[in-house]
């Protein structure tokens, strides 16, 4: 039995990300195809007589609906007229039957009960084979999505062998305002996980750290170069050198030649990695910002909340050694539709600060 295929794809208006389920169909199947099928299941029908008695069907309910009436066929369908038209006054005349005049056609409940009954469904991949990075941890801090200089990245997916000797594959780490390299280091290369010692490229201004990654093979000596995008952006730690600052430095930013934010000084009793997180609540727009260890789910400090441009005071959580830093919001619209749209809802920063 032939199976009900299908396809899942993302639904880019959702926050978080959703995902759709789309019925892929095998053929289309006309009146020929029906014919076929019907004389298949009734041995004393020609496929002649069957196409013909489907066209026949077809203009009997045709001649039915222009006289006004429905056509209810037991157990499979209805079709009826329905009307899309507004009129301001009551004398009005109908507009163009073209524009207002609609044929619509129901499957009946014992219908959609069958098919749901009899059906057996498969899952297609979501695209073409291509390499499929699916997730991204830098090998030292443990962190999903992060580029850390001297560390080791690991890329978990499908299909992601390549070999730049043969047939030209290669990995490729982009900044998203500029700058690109291509990869030549790697601890292993596997259908399932690639891990590399990033080459990063510089970028102009010191808050651009945000950067793409890919992999592109062929998989065949002839075939077509296919490349794979990891769909998160990664981000490289930000050195912050001292926290007394003329103009401090930006964090929380893309590719822009302004940062969304800036640290304007701060409290520490010793050098430390820590992160800064905002956290775009999508119901009524505000961001929270707040300090959290290095390690997901860890320690954090209050939450503070922003809802437009200013200076926020970020506290540390307890024996942090940061306890604090003060946080001017230049561009509160530009950075919530940054992390809506690119990182969805939820951005993050490593901080290096270091201190005497």
């Amino acid at each position: 039995m032939k199976t009900v295929q299908y396809r899942l794809e993302r639904n880019a208006l959702t926050m978080p990300p959703s995902y759709s389920v789309r019925h892929i169909p095998r053929d289309t199947i006309g009146y020929e195809g029906i014919a076929a099928r019907m004389a298949r299941n009734n041995p004393g029908m020609t496929v002649v007589q069957a196409e013909a008695s489907l066209r026949a069907a077809r203009q009997a309910i045709m001649e039915e609906l222009m006289e006004g009436n429905r056509v209810t066929l037991e157990d499979w369908c209805t079709f009826t007229l329905s009307f899309t038209a507004r009129l301001e006054n009551v004398d009005d005349p109908l507009p163009p039957l073209e524009d207002c005049l609609h044929v619509r056609v129901f499957a009946s409940r014992p219908a959609v009960n069958e098919v749901c009954k009899n059906v057996q469904t498969e899952r297609l991949p979501m695209s073409e084979k291509l390499p499929q990075i699916n997730s991204a941890e830098d090998t030292v801090l443990k962190l999903d999505d992060v580029l850390y200089a001297g560390s080791a990245l690991r890329l978990k997916g499908t299909d992601l062998f390549f070999d730049s000797e043969l047939y030209g594959g290669e990995c490729v780490i982009a900044g998203t305002r500029s700058g690109s390299r291509t990869q030549n280091k790697f601890v292993s290369v596997t259908d399932t996980e690639v891990v590399v010692l990033p080459k990063i490229p510089s970028q102009p201004d010191p808050w651009n750290n945000e950067y793409t990654i890919s992999i592109a093979t062929r998989y065949t000596e002839h075939g077509t170069l296919r490349t794979g995008i990891y769909r998160r952006r990664l981000r490289t730690p930000l050195e912050i050198n001292g926290l007394s600052f003329e103009t401090g430095p930006g964090i929380l930013s893309g590719a822009g030649d302004a940062p969304f934010a800036r640290i304007q000084n701060g409290t520490a009793t010793a050098s430390a990695m820590l992160r800064i997180q905002a956290a775009l609540d999508i119901a009524d727009g505000h961001i929270e910002l707040s300090l959290l260890d290095m390690k997901e789910g860890g320690k954090a400090g209050e939450p503070v909340r922003v809802t437009a441009n200013g200076t926020f005071a970020v506290s540390g959580w307890d024996g942090a050694a940061v306890s604090s830093l003060t946080v001017v919001v230049e561009d509160f619209a530009g950075l919530a539709a940054f992390i809506r749209n690119g990182y969805e809802g939820r951005l993050v920063d490593v901080l290096d600060v270091q201190v005497g």
